[in-house]
């Protein structure tokens, strides 16, 4: 058994879709980046990767690189899961936090789960998902920006 850590930050502007766990939310700003800017899903790559031991998303999917440009962080949750099984690992579970003021996040986790495991071959058991604010606190808390933090459990 394994364990790695994943966190990611992403800033929010006009002008982008807010998509998180590969769903999109209706709000009026999204997360800036060279891909769709997944946080909650670019945490948990990373996370997956950690404990692997096999480096970053920056390494696997750079942000120089125009093939991951706009591209769905799913896809690169695929092709994560994939390295994974390569290197003889399955996830065992994933336990992750969107930390962001705004919008409500709680009616969409559930279809965050199913795509996130959908995307790895595993059990939605295995995905947890929740969401906090910083109670207006730190360029969260002032709508700036989101982050998002994740740990995985891997065989």
């Amino acid at each position: 058994m394994r364990a790695g850590l994943g966190y990611d930050v992403h800033k929010l502007v006009l002008g982008r879709p807010l998509i998180l766990g590969g769903v999109e939310i209706p709000y009026k700003y999204g997360l800036l980046g060279h891909s769709d800017a997944d946080v909650l899903v670019h945490a948990i790559i990373d996370a997956i990767l950690g404990a692997a031991t096999l480096g970053d998303i920056g390494h696997h999917f750079p942000d120089t690189d125009e093939r991951y440009k706009d591209i769905s962080s799913l896809l690169l949750l695929k092709k994560t899961g994939d390295i994974l099984r390569s290197k003889g690992y399955v996830v065992g579970n994933i336990d992750a936090v969107i930390i962001a003021q705004q919008p409500k996040l709680s009616p969409y986790i559930d279809e965050m789960r199913t795509n996130i495991a959908k995307s790895l071959m595993a059990n939605k058991d295995d995905i947890n998902i929740k969401a906090t604010t910083t109670e207006r606190l730190g360029f969260e808390g002032q709508g700036q920006g989101m982050a998002a933090q994740a740990i995985a459990i891997i065989f």
